[in-house]
């Protein structure tokens, strides 16, 4: 069947129109709107979609019963460009100038003789700027593209203006070679550019660019609207805070991407979970703690065998290990599971929430628990879980929408947050009432699960729909990615004697039934001996 389906460009051609129909449907369409669409006889349709779902470059919804763009498009999005890192530093500071301006911000980087557009944040107006994500876009009329150009040694901006045709797009386009060049010195000197109507009549932008540690241009950031709005006094304004913010984002940039890990998951041996969350390593008691939420119940491994420990009859939002015992979370309530790693282990009747359920709870080195409680409206409060509203302690936080994890340095001292809604991982330190961004992976990337530090101050994480755990250095650059077999991991831990195994808990239920042949092992517990080394 396989030579049937790929024989000829004319099948590849089409499997091509399959996936530009549904790069432009972000929502997805079902077989009978594709089919439509491209007037491909349905069953023609069928054997194409189902080559592109086994190879991973579509995967379809089972509740909506729509085809959508596969995670393998991303992942060899991602190899062709090796930036996964510049979108991650870039996304806060392309919302933070959306957010200032109200227009549009953008993300490019360079592709050739070309720019190429990597993200966007859309601006409020209804009349805005709207280019499209993977366009691309000549150098000499664009402020992405100039600069760029201004960025480059000499060397490498003549060698590059030597291949552009300069073509002009409307009649602002500068086509005269001296004249761009005298611009771009001019752009070097100030450290942002300006598009005034050069490529699109009636569009300013302003762009600045992106220069990474060792001096290498990584891309550039930009901010463009309709000119009525974008005057030029405008964009003098504009272009200093456009340039501060695309220095902050090539700081964040490492001068190399990170290389994948060459540590090897191992899957544990055991029945899988339909959702395995909160994975939690006891010193006390020298094992693993963790939970399938879905069919609620909470597992034990001690690093040989993975049994069941308790169950129970409503899905679980926590867990945690306080006082030698588990505190398990569900909506209504909490149950104390005393002398979990016997063969006596004895679970408490449920006990309502003091304050309501937190979105997270953990403990710090001295045994305290922690939570993330909502107190009025979108705020969203860290303190220590038994403490009284009345009377906060002087380390406590106020963060402005709920916290999916939590978790200290072996120090006690720098508390981590992570949002998945967000994809930004956030840091705290004991005493001191601000919060920062520490890190930020754009969603196309996959969302972030699950948080934990080892002894570096590193910080480890999952990555939902990415296939892989992620390390960041304490400066917020990520320098460590694992692949692993499945493709919903959704906590880490870090157990073992030395605490330097890296325990992942995996989900089932959010994997397609024809993607679980490439991903048999979903839902398992795994484990990684050379990540913290």
């Amino acid at each position: 069947m396989k030579a049937n389906i790929g024989d000829g460009t004319a099948s590849l051609e089409k499997a091509m129109d399959i996936l530009d129909a549904l790069e432009n449907a972000p929502q997805g369409l079902t077989q009978v709107q594709l089919s439509r669409h491209l007037d491909l006889p349905r069953t023609t349709l069928y054997r194409l979609l189902a080559t592109l779902v086994a190879r991973g470059m579509v995967r379809r919804d089972p509740l909506r019963r729509v085809y959508c763009l596969g995670f393998r498009c991303f992942e060899l999005a991602r190899s062709a460009y090796a930036m996964p890192d510049l979108a991650a530093a870039a996304s806060t500071e392309l919302r933070a100038l959306r957010d200032l301006t109200g227009e549009t911000s953008y993300l490019a980087t360079l592709d050739g003789l070309e720019v190429l557009s990597l993200e966007r944040c859309d601006g409020a107006h209804s009349q805005r700027s709207q280019a499209a994500l993977g366009q691309r876009k000549p150098l000499h009329c664009t402020s992405q593209g100039k600069a760029i150009l201004s960025s480059l040694d000499d060397a490498s901006r003549d060698a590059t203006l030597q291949g552009i045709t300069l073509k002009a797009f409307t009649p602002h386009t500068l086509t005269d070679r001296r004249r761009l060049q005298a611009e771009l010195k001019i752009t070097a000197a100030r450290g942002w550019s300006v598009d005034d109507e050069e490529i699109v009549l009636g569009v300013r932008c302003v762009g600045a660019p992106v220069v990474d540690a060792s001096g290498k241009v990584r891309g550039a950031i930009s901010v463009a609207g309709p000119a009525f709005r974008m005057t030029m006094e405008r964009i003098q304004g504009l272009g200093p805070e456009v340039a501060e913010a695309a220095r902050r984002v090539g700081a964040q940039l490492l001068a190399n991407a990170p290389a994948p890990a060459c540590a090897e998951a191992h899957a544990v041996n055991g029945p899988w979970a339909f959702r395995g969350e909160f994975a939690r390593w006891s010193i006390v008691h020298g094992c693993l703690f963790w939970a399938d939420s879905l069919a609620p119940s909470v597992r034990l491994f001690d690093g040989h065998q993975n049994r069941e420990l308790a169950v129970f009859d409503a899905p679980l939002t926590s867990l945690v290990v306080w006082e030698a015992a588990l505190l398990v979370g569900s909506k209504a309530g909490y149950w104390r599971i005393d002398n979990p790693d016997s063969g006596t282990a004895h679970v408490g009747s449920l006990q309502p929430w003091p304050r309501g359920m937190p979105s997270t709870i953990c403990t710090d080195p001295a045994g305290h628990l922690w939570a993330c409680e909502q107190v009025e409206g979108a705020r969203w409060q860290i303190t220590p879980w038994t403490q009284s509203r009345e009377n906060p302690s002087q380390s406590s936080w106020t963060v402005g929408e709920p916290l999916d994890a939590l978790s200290w340095d072996r120090a006690g001292q720098l508390l981590y947050g992570l949002s998945c809604n967000s994809g930004e991982i956030l840091v705290m330190q004991r005493g001191s009432a601000s919060v920062r961004r520490l890190a930020s992976v754009p969603k196309a990337s996959g969302r972030l699960s699950g948080l934990a530090v080892d002894g570096a101050g590193g910080v480890w994480t999952a990555l939902q729909e990415g296939w892989s755990v992620l390390r960041f250095s304490p400066d917020g650059s990520q320098d460590q990615v694992i692949g692993l077999p499945v493709p919903y991991p959704l906590d880490v831990a870090l157990g073992g004697e030395n605490l330097d195994r890296l325990y992942v808990s995996s989900a089932r239920q959010p994997v397609a039934l024809e993607a679980l042949a490439n991903a048999p092992l979903s839902g398992q517990l795994f484990y990684i001996d050379s990540a913290t080394r």
